[in-house]
């Protein structure tokens, strides 16, 4: 385990006054405020959280993010920009790890105490606001990245899509995600999509790809594992795209054999997961690729919902036990959304 980081008394302090901070339209400082806010965060978690090897590299990388972006020059020329734009790239590459190793810390938590119900949910309520917050702090620098790309493909403005086809993001969601189950199983349920291909509407196709992914993900692993010793072939998973006037809907229906009522409410929660965290205690945290596995921590559900909710949508999922599941993704049209700051 690499020995967590040392830093100034001063920087330290630095980041508890602009966590302070009103938040703001000006990038610049609006990514040092949201940064500064997380990094206090996680200084001061429940149950000792905030103590775990994992936590404490997380809240390094943010002290870290915040150190760079207040070593940049306020922007007042192109060159400043330049550095501004390269210094935010490079933040983002460093937090692509953040899900998972919370989940080590949490994992490691949970190994060492003796928690109820209450004490989880306190701790999940601040995944929720953290992982929310994430979102937004990636949503603002990919949008600005973006921006910067001299050869933007046509009909994006950043990170949005004006004219996306989300028949054809679930398309390319759901063969990455076959190609997985491919991968782990020798073999995988057909995939059919029913929808207009030609309807298109202003959306973030990373978000949905994300969101479709491990919906379909998740269907997979139901119904290959139901059907596996079976003589029955698998039945395909039916994913329909409806445009409503308020919402864009995504169905999701497999025959994977469904979830108790009782097990319902957990999918949604960060602390159940049975699934070994592809970060595992052992590895290296800094370098650790984010590995995608069929059963990956557990997470992919929760989070899901979070990048439908920053847009103002919703994921429900309801189940038929002994039969199936049928996921909801409800996507707002974008225009009237304001983001969710927690």
């Amino acid at each position: 385990m690499a020995a967590i980081e040392a830093f100034s008394k001063s920087l330290i302090e630095e980041v508890h006054k602009w966590g302070c901070l009103k938040q703001t339209g000006f990038l610049q400082k609006e990514l040092a405020i949201r940064i500064a806010r997380r990094a206090i965060e996680l200084e001061s978690l429940p149950y000792g959280l905030s103590q775990r090897p994992a936590v404490l590299k997380v809240r390094d990388w943010y002290v870290d993010s915040f150190r760079d972006i207040r070593s940049c020059p306020e922007i007042k020329n192109m060159k400043d920009e330049k550095e501004f734009t390269d210094v935010i790239k490079a933040i983002k590459v460093r937090h692509n790890n953040v899900v998972p190793t919370m989940a080590l810390g949490v994992q490691q938590l949970k190994k060492e105490s003796k928690m109820d119900s209450e004490d989880l949910m306190e701790i999940h309520q601040f995944l929720d606001r953290f992982y929310l917050s994430r979102i937004g702090i990636r949503m603002l620098i990919g949008q600005h990245v973006e921006l910067h790309n001299p050869n933007p493909p046509p009909h994006v403005v950043g990170y949005i899509h004006t004219k996306m086809s989300p028949v054809a993001v679930a398309r390319h969601a759901s063969e990455d995600a076959r190609s997985i189950c491919l991968r782990e199983y020798g073999s995988a349920p057909d995939i059919n999509i029913y929808g207009d291909p030609e309807f298109t509407f202003p959306y973030v196709p990373a978000h949905l790809h994300l969101m479709v992914f491990e919906l379909v993900k998740n269907s997979l692993r139901a119904v290959q594992e139901r059907y596996m010793d079976s003589d029955k072939a698998s039945p395909p998973i039916r994913i329909i795209v409806a445009d409503g006037l308020e919402d864009v809907t995504i169905k999701l229906s497999d025959e994977g054999g469904g979830i108790p009522r009782s097990g319902l409410p957990k999918i949604f929660t960060y602390l159940y997961s049975t699934a070994r965290n592809p970060l595992d205690e052992h590895a290296d945290l800094g370098v650790a690729d984010s590995v995608t596995t069929m059963a990956g921590y557990g997470y992919g559900i929760p989070i899901s919902r979070l990048y439908a909710r920053y847009f103002g949508g919703d994921l429900q999922i309801i189940s038929m036990e002994g039969y199936g599941t049928d996921a909801y993704l409800h996507l707002s049209r974008l225009g009237d959304s304001q983001e969710p700051l927690p």
